[in-house]
């Protein structure tokens, strides 16, 4: 579950991480309120207008913008909420924003130059260790970093017994060429950081950039935080942070089905049980000449209520030209699965798509006579390229 920058900062902060500070605005009059209250507290003079929506790259799509005083404050925030933000991680249609982040302005001039750096948290899935990936080049992409210049990319492993240790956290201030007050200041953010990451039960923290800030401050002007969905069980309050304006309307719907869904660009629609059935399916749709239009795993438990739900989400894609459904009956018998199918179509009428039915496994006879015995217009197979041949002739 991704968070906002303004969830994820509130919630680095509870734990300890320095942030700069901010209030979420839902317009142009509460943005300015939310200047002037910054103001009386932080004593700033120019604040960052932030768009909040889950992508990257904000600032190249005029998401991010500095305002010098209230007048520019109203006009910017004006300007960017209700906006369709396109950045290099949404789609060409963008994103829709329906609220900012008014920050103070933390690049504010004194004996030092403010220096970025980028950090980030995540897994290691070859070793199996949480990671600390950091580098002086904060502020760019990462990944142009890391192309042409991947030396200046630095990574410090966490054994989870230990947890980050105090040497871990001086290695990575070192590293990244602080001394002094700074340095003092970063062997913290980093141990608080990494606690935080740790305790909340996420798979990603990015910050980018880290600031330095020309009094020695270490803090993160930004915020990219993503909790591990299977944990929420375990933070309540965490859960409740879930906006679903930001996701996909038809995965939302399908998850409160408890179906296991993911819209794609193609046009075969997919339903399967199992997931790495469901990775094979698009694998032999590819093969056939189509595109899979999307991921869904129906679970052990398809009956004919399940596959009714299935088919309507499915249908919701106008860019689905046929349906494909790969069952194999190990738990669930397959004669069972195929009256679902006879029950759904008829219960929704007329399906203005082909079918191709695939049931392998237990009673997989039993089912294919009653498909083809049906009356309706749905073709059976029982093998892997019986299936593809289908769908490549449905296809045309």
């Amino acid at each position: 579950m991704n968070l906002h920058e303004y969830q994820g900062k509130e919630l680095l902060s509870s734990f300890g991480v320095r942030i700069q500070r901010g209030i979420v605005a839902q317009s142009a009059k509460e943005a300015v309120d939310a200047a002037k209250q910054l103001t009386a507290e932080t004593e700033t003079g120019w604040h960052v207008i932030k768009a909040q929506v889950h992508a990257g790259g904000r600032g190249k799509g005029g998401g991010v913008k500095l305002a010098k005083n209230l007048k520019e404050v109203e006009e910017i925030a004006g300007q960017i909420i209700g906006m369709d933000l396109v950045t290099p991680q949404t789609s060409a249609e963008g994103k829709r924003v329906h609220q900012v982040l008014v920050a103070e302005d933390v690049y504010y001039p004194g004996e030092n130059e403010p220096d970025e750096y980028y950090m980030s948290v995540l897994l290691n899935r070859a070793t199996g260790r949480n990671m600390i990936v950091y580098s002086t080049e904060g502020g760019m992409d990462i990944e142009t970093v890391a192309e042409e210049t991947p030396e200046l990319i630095h990574n410090e492993e966490i054994d989870p017994s230990t947890g980050i240790l105090p040497f871990q956290a001086r290695r990575i201030a070192f590293n990244l060429g602080l001394s002094g007050t700074a340095f003092k200041e970063m062997t913290k953010f980093v141990t608080a950081l990494y606690t935080a990451y740790d305790k909340s039960d996420a798979s990603l923290f990015e910050i980018n950039p880290v600031l330095k800030t020309s009094d020695s401050k270490i803090m993160a002007v930004d915020a990219k935080v993503t909790l591990d969905d299977n944990a929420l069980y375990r933070h309540r309050d965490l859960a409740e942070l879930r906006d679903l304006r930001e996701e996909n309307p038809i995965e939302v719907e399908a998850g409160a089905l408890g179906l296991n869904y993911v819209d794609l660009d193609g046009n075969v629609g997919c339903m399967v049980n199992g997931a790495g059935l469901a990775m094979a399916t698009m694998d032999l749709i590819k093969q056939a000449g189509g595109e899979p239009a999307n991921f869904l795993d129906v679970g052990g438990t398809a009956d004919a209520a399940r596959v009714e739900a299935a088919f309507k989400i499915i249908l919701k894609d106008p860019a689905v030209k046929a349906i494909l459904i790969n069952i194999f009956g190990g738990i669930v018998r397959c004669d069972r699965v195929a009256q679902g199918v006879i029950d759904a179509y008829k219960n929704m009428g007329n399906i203005n798509v082909p079918i191709i039915v695939r049931l392998q496994g237990t009673n997989a006879d039993i089912a294919k006579e009653l498909i083809d015995n049906s009356g309706l217009d749905v073709m059976s197979a029982t093998e892997f390229q019986e299936a593809a041949d289908k769908v490549q002739q449905v296809l045309g």
